[in-house]
């Protein structure tokens, strides 16, 4: 056999080094008809087609590369990264768990991995497998700079410099290096240390000037520092050239800081009183988004009407339940940003409760009774379950839930999104109790749409579908209030404001705790909040959440119209 390297191939390499990706492509492409049973001739063909923004030919590249060649861990990682580009970001995880099953610990899959984990919402997971990468492997300079972009998302920033600070890249790799003063920049920029942030990004420009993909953070740095400096002139005249930079890179922008761009512009022009330029940018930003998270009413509307049929008063009287009555579980839903976070931190410094944060663990239960979360026939399934599943259910349930914090009385469980199974909670857990956080829902509605939600979240990339899904929470919260055997209590956020010391009292009563002052100064309490309601449950309660949509009237119609339509604004003035 003849092990030469094909003069075509050796060409494509060196062009793709050379950073000219239409002769790597030409070239590679002749290697490919020269000889289609070589796996390099794929991989540097799908390499060129990455180069020249065409991920779905890149991705055939790919497979047909592992097609051949089944181990190849690079070209499962390059595989991954075609399928992120064209917005498959579950396939794009799946593809480097496959690449670290081929070869354990590659550094460019850990570090894709935990990039992904972190923008579909695994913050923990992915934080948690970053840092065990770093700490075992402190050169690798993709894991490393991911986890500090992951710590910048939650404005964590002293953190991030640290760790930034404990391992430069190699001065040889460019991309790294830019990647590291871009994220340096702006945890500097967030530590409100200006001068120094200005010293990064001159270090950051004496590197070349920077490619097409990295203009656009550059440029948003410049307006961070703008602000900070006092010149919104200035900062103005940045953010256009940042989306000039946008629009000139256009498909070869990576998804995510395309995203982040849209809505750290939108963020710039409406506190600059710009609302209809701001609400084009979060459009923009929520078009990208729904590529890889498309929504349908129709399934969701036969999920909530299965739920409403098949968990009716009668399946909670006469049906099986699970019968160990256990007091800890609390679970606070209600709509994202109706007040969720901020129940859960002044129920949390309570001495006796303790404040878990947003569990998947419900939803998990469901999945193992019923199949996918989020399918009507699975509905069908969990209210369908006998008490010896249910018990099952409920003690693996507890023991996890107990493990968190064995000596509390009260453990919270917020995650918004667990409404959707609370017929699960009245069959498994007898105990548990619930509040239900509302806010005006054109509150919510400008809130979901203008902040970037990491996660799955489909239902928030069009007003029209965000308003109607609003309504569809309301609809299955009234079914709970009237079926299910568990005590449930209403908040909304504007009881905080208006009595917060009855309002306090109500929900201990509800929770059968006492009185705790710790309760009344919830946001100097020590401990991390990982939702976007981080800044706000920092502060003592204010009214600066009620009523923002009113400005934002006329850009909110097709949210508006949807909750008219379903009378869902009834009793809110």
């Amino acid at each position: 056999m003849d092990d030469t390297p094909s003069p075509f191939l050796e060409t494509a390499v060196a062009a793709l080094a050379a950073g000219d990706a239409r002769a790597a492509l030409a070239a590679a492409s002749d290697a490919c008809h020269d000889d289609p049973s070589v796996p390099e001739h794929h991989y540097a063909y799908g390499q060129a087609w990455l180069a020249v923004a065409e991920p779905a030919r890149a991705e055939q590249a790919f497979a047909a590369a592992l097609q051949l060649r089944p181990s190849w861990a690079d070209a499962w990682v390059n595989y991954g990264v075609a399928c992120y580009r064209l917005g498959a970001l579950e396939d794009a995880k799946a593809a480097m768990r496959e690449a670290l099953g081929r070869t354990p610990g590659h550094p460019a899959a850990i570090a894709n991995l935990g990039a992904f984990m972190r923008i579909s919402g695994e913050s923990s997971e992915a934080e948690a497998l970053l840092r065990e990468t770093v700490a075992r492997d402190p050169a690798n300079a993709g894991a490393r700079l991911n986890l500090a972009a992951d710590l910048l998302q939650e404005e964590r920033s002293a953190e991030a410099l640290a760790l930034l600070s404990a391992n430069n890249p190699p001065a040889e790799d460019m991309a790294a290096m830019r990647h590291w003063w871009l994220l340096a920049s702006l945890a500097l920029l967030q530590l409100g240390r200006g001068p120094e942030a200005r010293l990064a990004l001159d270090a950051l420009t004496a590197l070349g000037p920077p490619p097409p993909e990295v203009v656009p953070l550059w440029r948003w740095r410049l307006v961070l520092l703008a602000l900070l400096e006092g010149d919104p002139a200035r900062a103005r005249a940045e953010a256009d050239r940042m989306q000039v930079s946008l629009a000139v890179m256009g498909s070869q922008a990576v998804p995510e800081h395309q995203i982040m761009a849209c809505f750290d512009l939108a963020k710039f022009w409406s506190d600059q009183g710009e609302a209809p330029k701001a609400f084009g940018y979060w459009r923009e930003g929520h078009k990208l988004l729904r590529r890889s998270q498309p929504f349908r009413r129709a399934d969701h509307a036969a999920f909530i009407d299965a739920g409403i049929a098949r968990f009716d008063q009668a399946r909670f009287v006469a049906g099986p339940r699970a019968v160990k009555v256990d007091p800890a579980p609390v679970f606070i839903v209600g709509m994202p940003r109706s007040g969720t976070t901020l129940c859960e931190q002044i129920r949390a410094a309570h001495r006796d409760v303790h404040g878990a944060g947003e569990r998947p663990d419900l939803g998990r239960a469901f999945s193992a009774l019923g199949g996918r979360p989020d399918d009507a026939s699975s509905v069908a399934r969990v209210a369908g379950a006998d008490a010896t599943a249910l018990g099952r259910a409920a003690d693996d349930y507890l023991a996890r839930l107990r493990a968190l914090a064995p000596d509390r009385a009260r453990i919270v469980d917020k995650m918004p999104g667990n409404y959707l199974h609370l017929g699960l909670v009245g069959l498994m857990l007898p105990g548990a109790r619930i509040i239900h956080c509302e806010r005006d829902p054109r509150d919510i509605g400008l809130s979901i749409f203008t902040f970037r939600f990491h996660g799955f979240h489909p239902y928030a990339h069009d007003l029209g579908d965000l308003g109607w899904t609003i309504a569809q929470q309301i609809r299955l919260m009234d079914h709970w209030k009237a079926t299910l055997p568990n005590p449930i209590l209403t908040v909304r956020l504007s009881d905080w404001v208006d009595d917060f010391a009855g309002t306090l009292t109500r929900v201990l009563g509800h929770l059968d705790l006492p009185p705790d002052p710790n309760c009344a100064t919830f946001y100097e309490a020590e401990g991390r909040v990982r939702t976007v309601s981080r800044a706000q449950v920092r502060q003592p309660v204010n009214a600066r959440g009620l009523g923002r949509w009113r400005p934002y009237e006329s850009e909110l119609t097709p949210l508006i119209a949807e909750l008219d339509a379903a009378r869902a604004l009834e009793g809110w003035s």
